[in-house]
């Protein structure tokens, strides 16, 4: 049973035969990368650089989900972008417009 499976899973259309296998499983080093960066202070994030990362992740969310035959790995890859991109710019918008800013007297 596992061996058809595996052999099922060898011969799709979006199989690792193929581009479309092997384009959102190296997609999910950028993914990688922005959890990695959750440990990053707030003041690091770039607003361009993850308003680019939820913008793809929800595109091609969506485009994955029409495209004949189902690409499931490029739509959970990118599902997951959008996610952490979505995170980081609430971390980010958090710290530059909601947090208290800390005033340190002047010395004299």
């Amino acid at each position: 049973m596992a061996a058809s499976k595996i052999q099922a899973l060898w011969n799709h259309p979006a199989g690792p035969k193929t581009i479309h296998f092997w384009a959102p499983t190296f997609k999910w080093g950028i993914s990688i990368a922005n959890v990695a960066d959750f440990s990053k202070p707030p003041e690091k994030i770039s607003y361009p650089q993850q308003v680019a990362v939820t913008c793809t992740g929800l595109i091609w969310s969506r485009y994955s989900t029409v495209i004949t035959p189902k690409n499931w790995n490029l739509f959970s890859v990118n599902v997951v972008m959008a996610g952490t991109g979505i995170y980081q710019l609430a971390r980010k918008t958090r710290h530059d417009h909601f947090s208290e800013v800390q005033e340190v007297p002047a010395k004299e």
